[in-house]
């Protein structure tokens, strides 16, 4: 058997279980992912790299002085003559005027036109720099010996290459512009004791040093411009975040207000058509029972009828209507009382014999023994029960059968159900037939079409009491439908005689 819950039908006659996405929303979304592949180029992130270039000169502007200052300081001690000395002061005011240039560009900001002009500027300036290092490499020491010096040298030149690498990562060519000159004076001057191993070793260290810090400033600067490309991918997408909360904010409002007017039309269609229609089934109703005399012509008196049946339908759909619209706006009250379900079943069958019975229906009742009172509203359970045998006394062909069962569920919960011997319905039809003004083929085909109101209230109703609906059927085998209510609804101890057991559970 196919079955289905009823909270999966959707509230439209076609199945719409996947629901559409918005289309605007889709198009911002697919047009951000766009916007962030385009973006995976370090090119992009120029303009953010120098200014964190600039950031770190300014930051780190004493660091190099210092360390060039304790070089003085050692090498007066060690035995240096004042050529130290004016070399510190010399490359200390290289450093000096790169540090004025980053504040300068800090204080003044950069356009997108200049960002190429001021890698320029800085390259230029870390070149300055290198004339002071080269400078270094000229200095000479008769007090530290012939094989010592040259080594303290290269070692001073690397260390302040490990320290620029890093400063510098975001302008990694700037370690170049840094250092090439001093490599390559360092090893001109060694290149007359080449012969010498020392020497040798310091030149290849030099040459070495200055390709892996090159390298290490090349690793740092993609690190950076990775972490900048995710900073920029995140702050797109919290951006298309709030693009998209807007817009769902603007669709609940719109929501909001086209439930507010679908309400307010409702009680005004409440108050407009029931007017009327109280009038035109009043005078139809003593026209069709000629209270006021005789009607001679025969065919007036069976549009009288007529009238009289298309009122009370065109009444019924109002107030299904506005029963299922107080029910999906949460203002459908219910008053819970304690009450038999076999009592309403009862009253239920009595009311739609007659009908059944000008079908050649029999209405057969299966009630479980023992059944407990349970906490429902006594209104609502008669509407549940009575379209429930409307469709199947509606569906059921003539010298068929309509099962009205009334029993335990396996939890303790009790339920209703009511199965027919009708044609049945397919199983991809029965979310169409429990959404609201669905029909499905054979009800389209069926002489008496409803208004495809009453499964959707059926079920609403259960859910309210906190239960299930659910809908059973095979082609030409017939139909069930079955409402369960749970345990916590049945009051216990007031059990109740019942005049027809049925021992059966549901399934």
């Amino acid at each position: 058997m196919a079955s289905l819950d009823a909270t999966s039908a959707d509230k439209n006659v076609v199945d719409r279980r996947k629901l559409p996405r918005n289309k605007d929303l889709t198009v911002v979304m697919r047009g951000a992912r766009d916007r962030l592949m385009e973006r995976a180029g370090i090119h992009h992130f120029d303009r953010e790299l120098l200014f964190m270039h600039t950031r770190a000169l300014i930051i780190n502007s004493a660091t190099i002085p210092l360390l060039i200052a304790m070089i003085v300081v050692i090498g007066v001690f060690a035995g240096f003559d004042r050529t130290i000395v004016l070399w510190a002061g010399f490359a200390i005011g290289l450093y000096a005027i790169l540090g004025l240039l980053a504040r300068h560009l800090e204080k003044t900001g950069l356009a997108n036109e200049e960002i190429r002009k001021w890698q320029i500027i800085y390259l230029s300036g870390h070149f300055m720099t290198s004339l002071g290092w080269a400078y270094f490499t000229f200095l000479d020491c008769t007090a530290c010996g012939t094989n010592l010096f040259p080594v303290i040298k290269a070692v001073v030149i690397i260390l302040v290459m490990a320290i620029t690498a890093i400063i510098s990562s975001a302008l990694r060519a700037a370690i170049l512009a840094a250092f090439a000159l001093p490599v390559l004076t360092y090893t001109l001057l060694a290149w007359t004791h080449f012969d010498n191993p020392v020497q040798a070793t310091m030149v290849i260290m030099l040459v070495a040093g200055l390709a892996f810090f090159y390298l290490v400033a090349t690793r740092l600067n993609q690190s950076v411009a990775i972490t900048l490309a995710l900073q920029a991918e995140k702050d797109a997408l919290i951006a298309e975040l709030e693009t998209a909360n807007a817009m769902s904010d603007e669709g609940r409002r719109r929501a909001e207000e086209a439930n507010l007017a679908k309400s307010r039309f409702l009680a005004s269609m409440s108050h407009e058509l029931r007017t009327p229609l109280n009038a035109i089934l009043g005078f139809s109703e003593v026209m069709a029972k000629e209270v006021l005399g005789p009607i001679q012509n025969g065919t007036y008196r069976e549009y009288a009828s007529d009238i009289h049946a298309s009122g009370e339908h065109l009444l019924n759909l109002i107030n299904e209507i506005l029963d299922l619209s107080r029910i999906e706006a949460g203002r459908y009250s219910i008053n819970d009382e304690p009450l038999l379900l076999t009592d309403i079943a009862s009253e239920c069958i009595h009311m739609m014999n007659l009908k059944a019975r000008n079908k050649d229906i029999a209405l057969i009742p299966q009630f479980e023994t023992g059944m407990l009172r349970l906490t429902a509203d006594e209104r609502s359970i008669r509407q549940i029960l009575l379209n429930l045998m409307a469709n199947a006394v509606k569906f059921t062909p003539p010298n068929g059968k309509i099962y009205v069962k009334v029993g335990w569920t396996a939890g303790g919960g009790q339920y209703i159900s009511v199965r027919d011997t009708g044609p049945g319905i397919p199983p991809e039809e029965i979310p169409i037939v429990l959404s609201a003004f669905g029909q499905g083929s054979i009800a389209i085909k069926n002489a008496e079409q409803g208004t495809g109101l009453g499964l959707p209230i059926v079920q609403a109703l259960v859910h309210i009491h906190d239960g299930e609906f659910h809908l059973f059927s095979k082609l030409r085998e017939g139909t069930e439908a079955l409402a369960t209510f749970p345990r916590s609804r049945v009051l216990q101890g007031t059990q109740a005689k019942q005049s027809k057991p049925f021992h059966k559970k549901a399934a």
